[in-house]
């Protein structure tokens, strides 16, 4: 297959919404960049709409339930903070960077979800330091690229300040500027999440939000610039979007409060899971019920439905399996359960079963007042797609597409295969032969 560019670098900017795009519109580098994109301000995103999901599927082409990421972290009932899907091999099938790895390209990616342990030549995977005897170095040294993490610690680490925004993309930011000018990647992925993160704790439209999108506009300039300087922009392109979109709320669902009470989950003197036979796994927005047996699965069948005609308990739509497999998500749970606009879904296991959001809440690190991983069908809740430069035409808009689109798209243009994919090559925006 022909190879259309020599770089694609790929910038995703965490729950960037299509309800921001007027605002890009006007933000310097932002605009720049749409004077000779083609773009989409209302792609559809995939079901359970949550971070890990989405980015498995931009470099898959996939659906949850086909690429193997169903959620950002793992069923662990019992355990205070599970482990994320962050390792490679946690994904089924193939992905961008192995297909462009094989095919003699130079990969980088940085703080992408899912790629710990990845085949990549510069990789600083996102991974945390989830027990207490770990410390973030090592976790991520043991997980990536050792020398060139090293490199980034010893050149830029003095910029992070832990997991904390926005030091924390302002740390991937120069760790990107480098990578770009000193090592050339033929395939870059970059994950940045300042909006993500101002937005979980201070409001969809939050001022801190707006700062946050105007920093991601310095930082779209700063990489640009990087690709002129190194003499890479006229052979490069470049993707700018978003994985999702977010929706404020005010109040918390524990629908393992109700599930306890009914006797389905037992809990130890600690007050953590001991035992169980139904348990709620959260998707923030959505979440998934999983059931150890038939008996079980028809006594929760009652107990959702009871949920789901009372209004007030937020919860909007009861999904079987086989139709939260059809809406491309894991088809192993039992249910899948949707919460209103204004809720959504927490695992804790005590109190009562909803929970008013407060100030004291958030800033305690229980709750946060904006989530995403709804359904795709909740109203402004679609995100964005920009591209510009090598084998991309200019000013093509599309009206709508789908996440799944986008990585059989960046296949097209590096000249690989991923093989079989839930969405299509958006030829529009592609260039024709002359």
């Amino acid at each position: 297959m022909e190879r259309l560019t020599d770089r694609l670098i790929i910038i995703s900017f965490d729950c960037l919404s299509s309800l921001d795009f007027s605002m890009l519109q006007e933000l310097p580098h932002f605009k720049s960049f749409l004077q000779t994109a083609s773009y989409c301000k209302n792609v559809e995103t995939i079901y359970p709409s949550v971070t890990y999901p989405c980015h498995t599927t931009i470099v898959t082409g996939k659906f949850p339930k086909h690429h193997g990421i169903i959620n950002n972290t793992l069923l662990q009932p019992g355990r205070l903070s599970p482990d994320w899907y962050w390792h490679r091999h946690y994904v089924k099938g193939t992905t961008l960077y192995d297909e462009a790895k094989k095919s003699g390209m130079t990969t980088a990616a940085l703080l992408w979800p899912v790629t710990a342990k990845a085949n990549i030549d510069y990789n600083m995977p996102e991974i945390f330091a989830n027990r207490p005897w770990h410390h973030q170095i090592p976790v991520s040294l043991m997980n990536g690229s050792v020398r060139f993490q090293l490199e980034m610690n010893k050149q830029f680490g003095h910029i992070r300040k832990g997991l904390s925004q926005p030091e924390l993309d302002d740390f991937v930011l120069e760790s990107t500027v480098h990578t770009i000018k000193a090592y050339k990647p033929n395939l870059l992925l970059v994950h940045f999440t300042d909006l993500d993160t101002q937005r979980h704790f201070h409001g969809f439209s939050s001022e801190q939000a707006h700062e946050a999108l105007r920093r991601h506009d310095i930082r779209l300039g700063r990489m640009i610039q990087a690709l002129k300087d190194s003499g890479q922009y006229e052979d490069s392109t470049i993707i700018v979007l978003g994985d999702h979109s977010a929706l404020d709320e005010a109040k918390a669902i524990k629908p393992n409060v109700l599930l306890k009470d009914q006797g389905l989950i037992q809990i130890n003197k600690q007050g953590h899971v001991a035992a169980w036979d139904a348990y709620c796994k959260s998707c923030d927005g959505s979440a998934y019920i999983y059931v150890k047996d038939e008996q079980t699965q028809s006594k929760v069948a009652g107990l959702l439905q009871k949920l789901m005609e009372d209004e007030s308990t937020g919860i909007e739509m009861v999904l079987t399996s086989k139709e939260a497999g059809a809406r491309g998500a894991d088809e192993h749970a039992a249910f899948m359960i949707e919460a209103r606009q204004g809720y959504y879904f927490t695992e804790y296991l005590d109190g009562n079963l909803i929970d008013d959001i407060t100030e004291q809440d958030v800033e305690a690190g229980k709750y946060t007042v904006v989530s995403h991983g709804y359904s795709p069908d909740k109203p402004d809740y679609t995100t964005v797609f920009m591209a510009s430069g090598k084998g991309i035409e200019t000013g093509i808009v599309l009206p709508t597409m789908h996440l799944v689109d986008e990585g059989p798209t960046f296949a097209r243009l590096l000249g690989v295969d991923l093989g079989n994919t839930d969405g299509r090559i958006l030829e529009e925006i592609i260039v024709k032969n002359k």
